[in-house]
């Protein structure tokens, strides 16, 4: 707050430009996996799906566990953190370019493992500096801005596609250097919002918590998120950390994510004695599937998009700047649609719209651009205001969950996609593609594709070195074609994920029209009218 008693705008600027910092890792991070990192470290689409996920699961572990100690640490010790994250990230991708430059023949491989070893735990360290980011930036605008958090949410998640159209305008003008150049350009340049939102933080002065300042205990925070919110988070936790050879080995025996999973929920059970707020819960079960419809699908649309853009003379990164451009302009005007529709008819609405949006950019791989931009328009407008709305609605219904409901929502979401939305979408693809082939020509599955196995089970990978390194014209095109239908295929099935919302968001409606329509929670009087909601 200011010395006037007023939300401190340069405050608000500096956590805003803090998520277009994450908004550029995140984008430049999916480019480079699409255009360069598969031929560079030897790695196919599930893998680049893992590599891209690796930056997403630890954002889910820093901002559940931070929101857990953030209000005793202090949101300026957070914001420093994070900053730190971007500067080891940086020199750790910058480590793995130099492993594989000047190597050939038989040391290449080892190279390979060195470098992608580099560039996977460097995305890890990035995904926990972003997930640092969102940890004090939601809960300090949500304690700025009290009475109107859907609305200021909205406002300051406009900076995520402002990050990915920085990003997106970026990796057009460098594309050349990131195809067949120096491709640390272009991750470098990261530091350029960091550096500013450091600068404009440093000596900021960072509110007290809402929940803090009602006198909401720490125990009874715990008892928003409750046993099922834990049961959630830490067995995705848990599930992802199974995944990683180095801690699975000592720290995974069979079974031993259950136990550890079910030890975290008896000890939530124990000191809070709830299972949580039931509205919550049932936001939660919506989180994943939202995730993976716009950060998932935000993960693959670059190269999704690739063909028919080329076809039609355009860089295929115009869709993604296109459509994120959509959103930040929507969300600056979020108030007054929120005003008019309420939160849930928001929602609504805007999974009716990715649907269709979804539906649509899967039947243009042979369209022109007037098509395709048609399709990514209903996309974009489908898209923008899931996140930050839902963020809005845990502000409003749960603030005695202050920053830990808040933030561990977004984490459960950011879980969901990195551990089983980024490689789903991957297997989509593959799927497809291997089928497409071996119905006409079965010998050439075989000595193009790999056996892998990722979470939700077993696969055919198509290897991109085995498929190089293939010489006839007619299987080269064959290749080509069963590819790309497998990309397009992968953005029709998606919209099974807005599709299942649009249900849950329609129960929630009804929910809210049985108790006289949508009011926000007041923690400052909890005993008026659109006061306290029943705690199970």
């Amino acid at each position: 707050m200011s010395n006037d008693g007023k939300p401190s705008m340069a405050l608000f600027w500096g956590c805003f430009i803090a998520l277009i910092t994450t908004s550029y890792a995140f984008f430049s991070r999916m480019y480079l996996c699409d255009v360069r990192f598969g031929l560079d470290f030897g790695i196919d689409k599930v893998t680049i799906g893992a590599l891209k996920g690796a930056g997403i699961w630890p954002f889910a572990i820093s901002i559940i566990l931070f929101s857990l100690i953030i209000d005793r640490i202090g949101y300026k010790i957070a914001m420093l953190f994070s900053f730190v994250c971007y500067l080891i990230y940086a020199g750790m991708a910058f480590m793995a370019y130099g492993a594989i430059q000047g190597v050939t023949g038989d040391a290449l491989v080892a190279a390979q493992a060195r470098g992608y070893n580099l560039l996977y735990w460097g995305s890890v360290i990035l995904g926990l500096g972003n997930g640092t980011v969102e940890a004090f930036i939601n809960p300090v605008v949500a304690t700025m801005f009290s009475k109107d958090k859907t609305k200021w949410l909205n406002i300051l998640h406009a900076g995520w596609p402002g990050g990915l159209v920085f990003g997106g305008l970026c990796t057009i003008a460098l594309a050349g250097v990131a195809a067949s150049g120096d491709w640390r350009i272009v991750l470098g340049l990261v530091l350029v919002p960091a550096v500013i939102y450091l600068v404009m933080l440093i000596g900021a002065k960072f509110p007290v918590n809402e929940r803090e300042q009602a006198g909401v205990s720490y125990v009874q925070m715990l008892g928003e998120f409750g046993v099922f919110g834990a049961l959630v988070a830490f067995g995705l936790i848990f599930a992802q950390l199974e995944q990683v050879p180095e801690l699975s080995s000592v720290f995974f025996a069979p079974y031993a994510k259950w136990i550890y999973t079910g030890v975290v929920a008896a000890l939530f059970g124990l000191v809070t004695k709830s299972f949580g707020r039931p509205l919550l819960a049932f936001m939660i079960v919506i989180m994943g599937p939202l995730a993976t419809t716009e950060i998932g699908t935000d993960g693959w649309i670059n190269s999704l998009m690739e063909e028919p853009m080329k076809a039609a003379g355009a860089n295929p990164g115009w869709v993604l700047i296109y459509t994120s451009a959509i959103m930040m302009v929507l969300r600056f005007f979020a108030g007054p649609i929120v005003h008019k529709l309420s939160p849930i008819g928001l929602l609504i609405t805007s999974s009716v719209l990715a649907i269709a949006g979804l539906l649509a950019l899967s039947k243009t791989g042979s369209s022109g651009l007037l098509i395709i931009f048609a399709a990514a328009t209903l996309y974009g407008f489908g898209k923008t205001f899931f996140w930050p709305t839902m963020l809005g609605i845990t502000a409003e219904q749960s603030p005695k969950g202050g920053a830990l409901t808040l933030n561990a929502i977004s984490g459960i979401g950011m879980l969901a996609v990195g551990i089983l939305g980024f490689p789903f979408i991957g297997s989509l693809q593959e799927d497809t593609t291997t089928k497409l082939i071996q119905e006409k020509n079965s010998a050439l599955v075989e000595q193009i594709t790999v056996d892998k196995k990722y979470v939700l089970g077993a696969y055919k990978g198509v290897d991109p070195v085995k498929a190089a390194a293939v010489t006839a014209e007619e299987d080269k095109s064959m290749i080509a074609e069963a590819t790309k239908a497998g990309q397009f295929t992968a953005l029709g099935r998606m919209a099974m994920f807005p599709a299942f919302m649009l249900v849950c968001y329609m129960l929630m409606f009804l929910y809210f029209k049985s108790k006289g329509g949508y009011k926000a929670v007041d923690l400052m009087a909890p005993d008026k009218e659109g006061g306290q909601m029943e705690q199970a």
